[in-house]
């Protein structure tokens, strides 16, 4: 059963406090008001999931909570209570979005059966959710992998899935951490559950804890509203931590207390809600080294890092780049809608088998589906592949192969020059991101968004 958070909104204290303890046996979290205008300052402050609201109240009734919150964009689950029947009032609460409609006096197993049929329903919601973000995600399903290195990871995958212990996903940028996490998920007794992902480094300083734990309304400026936070999102599933050291060390701190306590705190709320979320971290720094220079507590490490899985870079899977390739070739095709079947010239093909792929399946990836937007016919050709592979092809001298210059618009010319630094400088410094930021003398989300512009591109 899921867990909610309720609030109860009834006049009659007796009844309200009876409920609520009810409620909060059931597995719930609770809290109760005695009057409309209670209730519509705790909705706009807090995130609840479910409001139990009494139709008759002392100031203004329970249609008008509804109907006002609703109109503050407030997407909790209404279900009326009302001691005086009328159909009319019935079908006004539903035509505002009420859930559902029970008279008094009820029985309180009638509004905790009730719950359980809301929290099916918001889980439905969440399925469908999830599902729409698996049709969408690019991880490479459907590819078995011939290299030891990653059957040993798969067999890995298959212990630590049927725990709920926390994973540490360690490798060099691209080689498909969050491919890892995911399957981790899918495999795991969460499965049904959301699994929540997030970069760590692409969110602002300032908006990390409340993107993390949530905020009531007008907990800062232009907080409008009340906001859930990803911890809440992953609830009975999986939040994955891309990019884990990103995290200053502020959020650091409670970022730790959430996992020993499993509760959290709502940015400018007093309120504590317990989650059951499993957490998944990933980086591709040298975690181990920030411990030992101050910039990652030791703490945190070890309660992240139960179980350490260290993915190997492409170019120590050579047997697995051939299919690789065709994998890519036939995805990337049906990604972009190309009807086509691809193919490669033995020259194309002889390049890409001997290119360094520093930027791994990530790399591959985006240099397939660059080549088919760019192909001039479905056999792929030396001078279909992007300007950055045939550069390094024609300074292969095991290849003798001989590049003819290609044109282009200035601008794609132009971006494809600054990736090319950017990822030069990247790799210079070991994969830490925030350190070739610095040495590039730009911003740490100016870098990601210029390599996720080329990574779309």
């Amino acid at each position: 059963m899921a867990n909610l958070n309720v609030l109860v909104v009834d006049d009659e204290t007796a009844i309200r406090q009876v409920l609520a303890s009810q409620i909060k046996k059931a597995g719930h979290q609770v809290s109760h008001v005695g009057d409309g205008h209670s209730a519509l300052e705790r909705l706009n402050n807090e995130q609840f999931d479910v409001c139990v609201c009494d139709i008759r109240l002392p100031d203004i009734d329970g249609i008008e909570v509804l109907r006002q919150a609703r109109k503050s964009g407030i997407e909790t689950v209404f279900l009326m209570l009302t001691a005086f029947a009328s159909v009319n009032t019935a079908i006004t609460a539903m035509k505002l979005g009420a859930h559902d409609y029970l008279m008094k006096p009820m029985r309180n197993e009638d509004v905790i059966h009730r719950l359980v049929q809301i929290g099916d329903l918001l889980g439905l919601r969440e399925e469908n959710l999830r599902l729409k973000q698996m049709i969408k995600s690019q991880t490479p399903r459907g590819f078995v992998s011939s290299a030891s290195s990653m059957m040993q990871i798969e067999r890995m995958i298959e212990k630590v899935a049927r725990t709920s212990g926390t994973v540490l996903i360690t490798g060099e940028s691209g080689t498909g951490k969050t491919f890892i996490a995911r399957r981790i998920h899918e495999m795991s007794g969460r499965s049904e559950r959301s699994f929540v992902s997030v970069n760590c480094g692409a969110i602002p300083d300032n908006l990390m804890e409340s993107e993390f734990f949530g905020h009531a309304k007008g907990a800062f400026t232009g907080a409008e509203r009340a906001k859930k936070g990803l911890f809440l999102e992953a609830d009975g599933g999986t939040l994955f931590l891309d990019e884990i050291s990103e995290l200053p060390l502020g959020l650091q701190v409670k970022l730790l207390h959430a996992l020993d306590e499993k509760e959290i705190r709502a940015v400018g709320t007093e309120i504590s809600r317990k989650v059951d979320v499993r957490i998944l971290a990933a980086t591709n720094r040298n975690i181990e080294s920030m411990v030992e220079d101050g910039t990652f507590r030791e703490d945190l490490y070890y309660r992240l890092n139960v179980l350490n899985l260290v993915l190997p870079p492409l170019r120590e899977r050579q047997e697995d780049l051939p299919d690789l390739i065709r994998y890519f070739l036939n995805r990337e095709a049906e990604r972009l809608e190309l009807e086509q079947a691809f193919t490669l010239s033995v020259e194309a093909e002889r390049i890409l088998l001997h290119h360094d792929w520093m930027g791994n399946l990530r790399e591959l990836q985006n240099t397939i589906a660059r080549t088919l937007i760019l192909a001039e016919d479905t056999e792929i050709q030396v001078n279909d592949l992007p300007p950055k592979t045939l550069h390094q092809a024609a300074a292969d001298e095991r290849l003798g192969i001989t590049i003819s210059s290609t044109d282009g618009p200035l601008k794609e010319r132009v971006r494809q020059f600054e990736v090319d630094v950017i990822q030069q400088v990247i790799d210079e410094v070991s994969g830490d991101r925030q350190e070739a930021a610095k040495k590039l003398g730009i911003g740490l989300s100016t870098l990601y968004r210029k390599l996720e512009e080329d990574e779309q591109g």
